[in-house]
C-alpha cells in the first residue's frame, strides 16, 4: 500500500489527514502493537528491554522522520537530516517519560514541532490534522523555521548554535526532580564553550547533574563533513571524559549493522527488522541507564552516533537542508516517504504513547508552561543620596542587588570580569561566590549566589536562561565584553516577546567602561554595542537604560527587576560622580523617558538643550554650560534615561509583544524638553540611543557629540577629548550653529 488514495480510510486517525503514504504493518505487529505500552495512567514505559516498548519506540521514531520529512517537503524548505539521526534518541527519552527536551539545533526544528504534533500539543495553536501543519509550517503566525518557546509545548528557542546547555542547566537548577535532556549535533560542537560551560557549571554546581547532553554525532555539519567526524569512539569518549563527565553512554549504530555499509556512519533504516529493533534496544537501554545517572549525581552524557539524514530522502549534508525542488512530488522524496510510511493503525499507537509520556502532552506538562512562584521582594532599601554629593552609581546598585539575592534565594548573578573589579563587591559581601574552595578573602561559599565563569557566554547564558524558565536573574559585565554574551540575550528577549506567559525580564548591567578605561586602552573600550541595544528598541520589550547618577540608578534597577518579558540593559560608571537628580525625580525619568536636570535662569541668544545619554559624560556637558552661559545662551540639560518611551509608537513594535507596554511621551510633553534653537545630542558612547530624539525634535539646528573610537589614555577626560567630546568643541559648535 503505498498512498492514501489506496487505503480504506476507517482504520486511519482523523489527525493523519494530510498524510500522503501509508504502508503495511510490520511484522509481529499485531502482538506488539496492539495497544499502546504506555496506557492510560502511565507516564512511562517500565521496562526498556520490553519487546513491545522496543517496537513501538522503533514506530515512535519512523513516525517522527517520516513527518519531519512531509512537512519540509510540503515547503520545499526546512532541515530534516540532523533530527532524522536523532529520531531514535528522541523516542528514547519520551518512551521513558523525559519530556522535557531542549535543543541547541534550529535545525531540528521541523522534527520538534512533529514530536509536538504527535503528542497534541499544537492543537492548543489550531494545528490538528497533518494538512494543519503543512499549512502552517515555515509560515508567519505558525511554525517558524527554527525553534521558539512560544510553541505549545517547547521549553525554549534554538537558533544560533552554542545555547542549548544554558536552558538545560537553567530548567536543571529550577526542577531537580526533572531530567533535562538538550540535543546537540557533532556540527555545532565546534561551538565555543559548550563542554567548558557544563564543566564550570558542574564545578560550581555538582549536585545539580540532572541535565543530559544527547550528542547526535551523525558525521556530518551543514555543509560538509564535521570537524569531529575522524575521531574514534574512544577519542570521543575521552572528549567528553576530559570536561568532567564520569558517565559516557555511546550507542554506535555500526555495531549492529547487517547490511554492509561502508564507513564509520551508518544509516540504522537500511538495517533488517530484527537488528533495527536490536539497535532501538540498545538506545533505550542506553537513554535509560544516562538517565538514572544524570538523576543520581553523576555529570553524564548520552551519545547516539549514525549517519546524518538516516531514514530521509538521502543522507550526509546532503540531506541537511530541502530546496525549492526538492518537493513532495519528486521522486526522491516519494521514496524516502515511502520506506517509513507507517499503515494507519501504528499512527493511533504512536499518538496515544506520546501523548501520555511526561504524564500528558508536552503543552500540558512541560515546566515552562507554568508560571514559577517568585518570593516577594517588597519595596527594594533605595539609599537616596543628596545632590552634588558624589557617589558610585555601580556600588549603589550592587546594595539592591544583594537585597534581591537574600529575599529571593533562586536569584543568581552572573559576571565574568568580577564584581569587585566594577565597582560592586557589595554583591559578593552579601551573597557570596559559588565556588567549592571557601575562602573568606575572595568571598567564596559552595552555596553562594554569584556565578562567576570567565567567560560572557556562560554568564549571560545562565541568566537568560533562568529568566526565560521564570526565576530572577542578572547579568553584569563589562559594557566592553557584552557582545561575546549578548546573543543568547537577543535570543531570549525575542522568545520572551512571544510568550504565552508571564516571566521575568532578563536584567543586565555594563560597566561603560569606555570613559574609565584609559589606561586599558581600546580593548576596553567598546561601547559600541549600545548601537545593538539601539536597534532592539524598536523590536518592543527591550530597554536600554542610561541612569544618570547613583539615585537613577538605583531606581532603574527596582524598575527592571519588577518588569516582566523584557530585556533590560543598565549601562553606568564605576567612578565617583555627581548626582543630579532625587530618587522621586530619577522615578519620573525612568517613566516617562527623560527629565530635566538643569535649565539656565536667563539668556538673549537663544535656548540650547543639551540631551545626554550616560553618566561621566555629563562632566563636560556641565563645563560647557558654563561656557555658553557666559556667553548668553540659556541652556537645558536633559537626562535621556529611557529612550525607548521617546519613540513615538509607530516606531516600535510596542503591540506584537507579551506583556506590552504603550507608554511614549507625547508631543506636548517632548516638546518641553527637547523644543530648542540647537539641540546637540550628546553620549559617551555611540549616538544610536539618542535617534528617538533626533527623529523627534523640531530643532532645525542639531548636532551630535559621541563616540568615535578607543586609544589608551591616562583618564576619561583625555578619552573624551580624544573622540571630540570636549566644553569647548560642544561650545563652539553652538556657537557656529547659531551664526
Amino acid at each position: 500500500m503505498s498512498s492514501a488514495e489506496e487505503l480504506n480510510t476507517k482504520n486511519t486517525p482523523s489527525f493523519c489527514e494530510g498524510i500522503q503514504h501509508y504502508g503495511s504493518a510490520w511484522p509481529e505487529y499485531n502482538e506488539k502493537a496492539a495497544t499502546a505500552v504506555i496506557t492510560e495512567g502511565q507516564n512511562a514505559i517500565t521496562d526498556p528491554a520490553n519487546p513491545e516498548a522496543v517496537y513501538q519506540s522503533q514506530l515512535m521514531a519512523d513516525a517522527l522522520r517520516y513527518l519531519t520529512l512531509q512537512v519540509c517537503g510540503s515547503k520545499g524548505s526546512g532541515h530534516p537530516g540532523g533530527f532524522a539521526s536523532s529520531a531514535d534518541a528522541y523516542a528514547a527519552l519520551v518512551m521513558l517519560g523525559h519530556t522535557n527536551i531542549v535543543t541547541e539545533v534550529g535545525h531540528h526544528a521541523p522534527g520538534f514541532y512533529s514530536a509536538m504534533f504527535l503528542d497534541s500539543s499544537l492543537e492548543e495553536m489550531g494545528i490538528k490534522t497533518v494538512s494543519d501543519m503543512q499549512t502552517r509550517f515555515r509560515e508567519r503566525e505558525g511554525l517558524l523555521g527554527h525553534l521558539s518557546g512560544a510553541v505549545p509545548g517547547l521549553l525554549s528557542p534554538a537558533g544560533p548554535l552554542g545555547q542549548g546547555q544554558h536552558f538545560a542547566m537553567a530548567g536543571a537548577l529550577l526542577h531537580p526532580e526533572k531530567l533535562f535532556p538538550f540535543t546537540m549535533g557533532d556540527g555545532g560542537m565546534g561551538e565555543p564553550y559548550i563542554l567548558s560551560s557544563m564543566m564550570h557549571f558542574n564545578t560550581a554546581y555538582p549536585e545539580t547533574t540532572n541535565f543530559l547532553p544527547t550528542l547526535v554525532w551523525n558525521g556530518y555539519s551543514q555543509e560538509h563533513h564535521s570537524m569531529v567526524s575522524r575521531m574514534t569512539n574512544e577519542e570521543m569518549t575521552n572528549y567528553w571524559k576530559g570536561h568532567g563527565f564520569k558517565e559516557v553512554v555511546l550507542i554506535d549504530a555500526k555495531d549492529f549493522d547487517d547490511s554492509g555499509q561502508e564507513g564509520d556512519y551508518i544509516d540504522s533504516t537500511y538495517f533488517s527488522h530484527e537488528k533495527r529493533l536490536a539497535f532501538t534496544q540498545a538506545i533505550l537501554e542506553g537513554v535509560d541507564k544516562a538517565a538514572k545517572s544524570a538523576m543520581s549525581g553523576t555529570l553524564t552524557v548520552f551519545i547516539i552516533k549514525q549517519m546524518k539524514g538516516a531514514g530521509v530522502h538521502t543522507v550526509g549534508s546532503k540531506s541537511h537542508n530541502l530546496y525549492p525542488t526538492d518537493t513532495l512530488d519528486q521522486p526522491h522524496i516519494i521514496a524516502g516517504l515511502q520506506r517509513r510510511a507507517l499503515n494507519p493503525e501504528a499512527w493511533q499507537i504512536v499518538r496515544d504513547n506520546f501523548s501520555r509520556a511526561g504524564g500528558g502532552p508536552a503543552v500540558k506538562t512541560s515546566v515552562t508552561e507554568h508560571v514559577l512562584d517568585l518570593a516577594p521582594l517588597g519595596k527594594l532599601p533605595i539609599n537616596e543620596f543628596n545632590k552634588e554629593e558624589k557617589a558610585v552609581p555601580a556600588t549603589a546598585m550592587g546594595a539592591l542587588v544583594a537585597a534581591v539575592g537574600q529575599a529571593d534565594k533562586r536569584f543568581i548573578v552572573t559576571n565574568a570580569d568580577g564584581n569587585e573589579a566594577s565597582a560592586m563587591k557589595n554583591i559578593n559581601d552579601a551573597l557570596k561566590i559559588r565556588h567549592p574552595t571557601v575562602d573568606p578573602l575572595y568571598n567564596q561559599e559552595p552555596d553562594g549566589q554569584v556565578y562567576e565563569p570567565l567567560n560572557e557566554d556562560a554568564c549571560a547564558g545562565l541568566a537568560a536562561g533562568l529568566a526565560l524558565f521564570g526565576s530572577r536573574a542578572l547579568w553584569l559585565s563589562y559594557e566592553s565584553f557584552a557582545i561575546n554574551g549578548w546573543p543568547i540575550v537577543q535570543t531570549v528577549t525575542q522568545a520572551m516577546a512571544e510568550l504565552r506567559r508571564k516571566t521575568p525580564s532578563i536584567v543586565t548591567m555594563f560597566t561603560a567602561g569606555a570613559l574609565e578605561q584609559g589606561r586599558n586602552g581600546w580593548t576596553h573600550q567598546r561601547p559600541e554595542i549600545e548601537n545593538f541595544f539601539a536597534g532592539m528598541m524598536r523590536n518592543g520589550n527591550v530597554y536600554p537604560l542610561f541612569p544618570c547618577d547613583a539615585n537613577a540608578i538605583q531606581v532603574a534597577y527596582e524598575w527592571a527587576t519588577n518588569s516582566f518579558n523584557k530585556g533590560m540593559v543598565i549601562i553606568a560608571s564605576k567612578s565617583p560622580l555627581p548626582v543630579y537628580m532625587t530618587v522621586e525625580e530619577s522615578l519620573h525619568a525612568i517613566e516617562e523617558g527623560a527629565a530635566t536636570i538643569y535649565e539656565s535662569e536667563a539668556g538673549d541668544k537663544g535656548t540650547v538643550v543639551f540631551a545626554v545619554t550616560g553618566d561621566m559624560v555629563f562632566l563636560p556637558v556641565f563645563e560647557a554650560k558654563d561656557k555658553l552661559e557666559a556667553q548668553g545662551y540659556r541652556v537645558r540639560i536633559v537626562a535621556v534615561v529611557n529612550p525607548r518611551r521617546l519613540y513615538r509608537p509607530t516606531d516600535v513594535a510596542w503591540d506584537t509583544v507579551s506583556e506590552p507596554d504603550n507608554k511614549f511621551m507625547d508631543d506636548d510633553h517632548f516638546n518641553v524638553l527637547f523644543d530648542a534653537d540647537v539641540l546637540l545630542a550628546v553620549s559617551g558612547g555611540p549616538s544610536a540611543p539618542l535617534e528617538p530624539v533626533l527623529l523627534r525634535t523640531r530643532a532645525n539646528k542639531r548636532d551630535t557629540f559621541c563616540w568615535k573610537r578607543g586609544e589608551t589614555t591616562a583618564s576619561p577626560t583625555e578619552v573624551m577629548e580624544f573622540n571630540g567630546i570636549t566644553p569647548d568643541a560642544m561650545a563652539d559648535r553652538v556657537v557656529n550653529l547659531t551664526k
